[in-house]
C-alpha cells in the first residue's frame, strides 16, 4: 500500500497524501514497461517509484518515474502522474521548478482524462510536443526500445 511522502518545493515543504490505487497500477506499469526498455542501456539509469531528486538543497522532488543519466546522476526524464485530490503540486509548482532547472523531458500524465502530455525542454523553457490519446502511442526517441499504447497504460 502507498504511503504518504514528503517534498521541499522552493523551500516550503509538502506532505502528499498516499496515491490512490489507479495512480499505483499506473505506475507500475510505466516503470514496468521503461525498465524492459532500458536492457543493455547503460546511458540511464530508472529509479524505484517515487526516490528523492535532490535538484537543489531547497528543491527535492519524488517524480513518478524518474530516469537519471548514468554519467551525471542528473534528472533527464520526470514523469508526473496527476493526483485529482492535489493535482497542482505536479501540474503548476514542480513543472515550474522542472522547467527552471532545464529538464530535458517531462510527462505529465493524467488518469482523469486518460491522457499523456510531453514536454521537451528548450532555450525557452518546457515545449509542449504532445497531447496523446486514446490509441496513440507513447514513445521517446532517446529510449528507441520504449513504446508503451496510451490505451493500455489506462486501462481499467
Amino acid at each position: 500500500m502507498s504511503e504518504p511522502y514528503q517534498e521541499i518545493l522552493d523551500g516550503e515543504t509538502c506532505l502528499r497524501p498516499a496515491p490512490g490505487a489507479r495512480h499505483e497500477t499506473i505506475c507500475q506499469r510505466l516503470h514496468a514497461r521503461v525498465n524492459a526498455s532500458l536492457a543493455g542501456n547503460t546511458v540511464a539509469q530508472l529509479l524505484p517509484p517515487r526516490s528523492l531528486v535532490e535538484l537543489a538543497r531547497d528543491r527535492q522532488v519524488r517524480p513518478d518515474l524518474a530516469l537519471i543519466t548514468t554519467a551525471s546522476k542528473k534528472l533527464w526524464l520526470a514523469a508526473e502522474i496527476v493526483s485529482s485530490e492535489d493535482h497542482r503540486w505536479d501540474t503548476v509548482v514542480k513543472k515550474a521548478i522542472y522547467e527552471e532547472m532545464n529538464l530535458p523531458r517531462l510527462w505529465m500524465i493524467d488518469p482523469r482524462y486518460d491522457n499523456v502530455e510531453i514536454y521537451h525542454g528548450s532555450q525557452h523553457g518546457l515545449a509542449l510536443k504532445q497531447i496523446l490519446a486514446g490509441r496513440e502511442v507513447l514513445g521517446e526517441p532517446l529510449l528507441p526500445a520504449f513504446q508503451y499504447a496510451i490505451a493500455e497504460l489506462f486501462q481499467k
